[in-house]
């Protein structure tokens, strides 16, 4: 596949199956992703919609490098992520992808500054410690370094995980149903939060959510249905 320097994020012809238990040879397949092929540029923000049950998790999953294709390409930054084994692909995502889920995904046993320092230390950064202390700062929690996430609020974890996400600068960033456990008023506190980050670090955003508010916000959406995209639409100007 031709790579463009403009595009961070590359696939063609991706398809997922997974095996099911069946006594019928020819039925125990199940076909998640259907020939999926997607650009996505540098800096751009991506909304995938759909469904639950649509693929579109399942899809964020093969974009970020933590699962494989089973047929079709996947580059990120150049790098083909669908001929890595997982040692070189959790490379790929330290030095650049960050992460934010629905259920925050926090260490338990460790405080919301190590929680959020946790991905710098991994990348060898000797100045972790002071760049979490200003990130939990930058996101409301100046006081709760010392907490744990069974101290902390649903809406706090998110500013935790969203605080870790972006620690690294990294250059493109995933979220799965970001305010799927929120409250609606607390949902929308940690959306601007999210967005107003991603802007000021210039970050690539892919950002699956079944939220039509939410993905109106980004400047690009696709909707998925059985596997498959079958809707293109954008709410700004065209990026480039």
């Amino acid at each position: 596949m031709k790579q463009d320097s403009e595009i961070i994020l590359q696939c063609q012809g991706v398809t997922k199956q997974v095996k099911t238990p069946s006594n019928d040879a020819d039925d125990n397949v199940l076909t998640i992703l259907r020939t999926i092929d997607l650009q996505v540029k540098s800096g751009e923000t991506l909304a995938i919609i759909g469904a639950s049950g649509s693929g579109k998790t399942t899809l964020l999953s093969l974009l970020a490098g933590l699962d494989v294709p089973s047929n079709g390409e996947i580059f990120l930054k150049g790098l083909p992520l669908h001929q890595y084994d997982e040692e070189q692909r959790s490379q790929v995502r330290a030095n650049h992808v960050g992460f934010i889920f629905q259920s925050f995904l926090l260490i338990t046993s460790l405080t919301a500054l190590e929680n959020v320092m946790l991905p710098a230390e991994l990348a060898g950064d000797s100045d972790a410690k002071h760049k979490a202390e200003a990130m939990l700062q930058r996101v409301g929690l100046g006081s709760r370094f010392d907490h744990y996430p069974s101290q902390l609020s649903g809406g706090e974890q998110q500013r935790v995980a969203i605080a870790r996400a972006f620690i690294s600068q990294p250059d493109i960033l995933f979220a799965d149903e970001p305010t799927g456990n929120l409250d609606a008023t607390t949902g929308e506190t940690i959306n601007q939060l999210l967005f107003e980050l991603n802007e000021q670090q210039g970050t690539t955003l892919v950002l699956v959510t079944h939220d039509n508010e939410l993905a109106q916000r980004c400047q690009r959406q696709l909707t998925m249905h059985a596997g498959e995209f079958v809707q293109q639409e954008a709410t700004m100007a065209e990026v480039g």
